[in-house]
């Protein structure tokens, strides 16, 4: 029996659990992903600013190995200027999760996804090398996304998908780039009054189910050598944008 936090019972706290499980296997493989499917989930079960912390705070301790490998891998070029973007704008993101309406959040995250898969299923593709330029104002707005839902990842995800890395290059981009922005995230969320001893307690009991699974993750993308990334990056994504649609809530809660 798990004990009451945030107002959440033990029926609410074990699908919080297996929902970041499954957001920490997709982390692990994909590189990105854990928003996508933890914050739809746990934000139909408590507050949108508090799920979106508690994401921030687990993510960033217990990824931290698989950060280390990453950096040996990525496009430098390319992630610093799109990391600097987003710790421009993520303060800004985050003042409008602690004032917004948590149903307009969940409506923002449902649409940006949708709009991220549509653009990666329909084939679109560049072939230049992404220039530092773009690479920052994608970062913009990714940073904005990220501080209002935890959700930065459509803008960044499409950009490094759509141009011509491989699949390792790329994994290995969104892992160094979401290192960085979490530290203007933790400082965005702090300001703003998000860092909480009721965050703390939640991030202890979810924090081993997300360990276990990232970590699972991480040896499935290594023993598979990147084949079907994409096609399980679609499919998590198809179903974070379900999940986070309010009008589904009385089917899905």
């Amino acid at each position: 029996m798990l004990p009451d936090v945030a107002g959440l019972d033990s029926p609410a706290l074990l699908m919080v659990c297996a929902a970041i499980a499954l957001a920490g296997l997709t982390r692990g493989f994909a590189g990105f992903g854990a928003a996508m499917i933890y914050m739809p989930v746990a934000s139909a079960i408590m507050d949108p600013k508090l799920a979106a912390a508690s994401l921030l705070l687990v993510d960033a301790t217990i990824s931290m190995p698989m950060v280390i490998s990453a950096t040996k891998q990525c496009d430098w070029r390319t992630v610093l200027p799109a990391a600097l973007g987003a710790f421009l704008t993520v303060s800004i993101g985050a003042w409008v999760l602690t004032t917004a309406d948590p149903y307009v959040l969940r409506w923002i995250v449902s649409c940006v996804v949708l709009t991220l898969l549509t653009i990666l299923v329909s084939g679109w593709r560049y072939t230049k090398a992404p220039s530092k330029r773009t690479s920052f104002g994608v970062g913009v707005i990714s940073g904005l996304l990220g501080g209002m839902t935890q959700l930065s990842g459509p803008p960044i995800i499409t950009y490094w998908m759509s141009g011509p890395s491989p699949v390792n290059v790329i994994r290995a981009n969104l892992i160094t780039y979401f290192f960085f922005t979490s530290f203007g995230s933790f400082a965005a969320f702090w300001w703003n009054g998000l860092i909480t001893q009721e965050l703390l307690l939640l991030s202890l009991i979810i924090c081993p189910a997300y360990a276990l699974s990232i970590f699972i993750g991480a040896k499935g993308f290594s023993l598979s050598g990147g084949r079907s990334y994409r096609m399980l990056a679609y499919t998590l994504i198809l179903g974070a944008a379900i999940t986070s649609m309010p009008v589904l809530d009385g089917f899905l809660r």
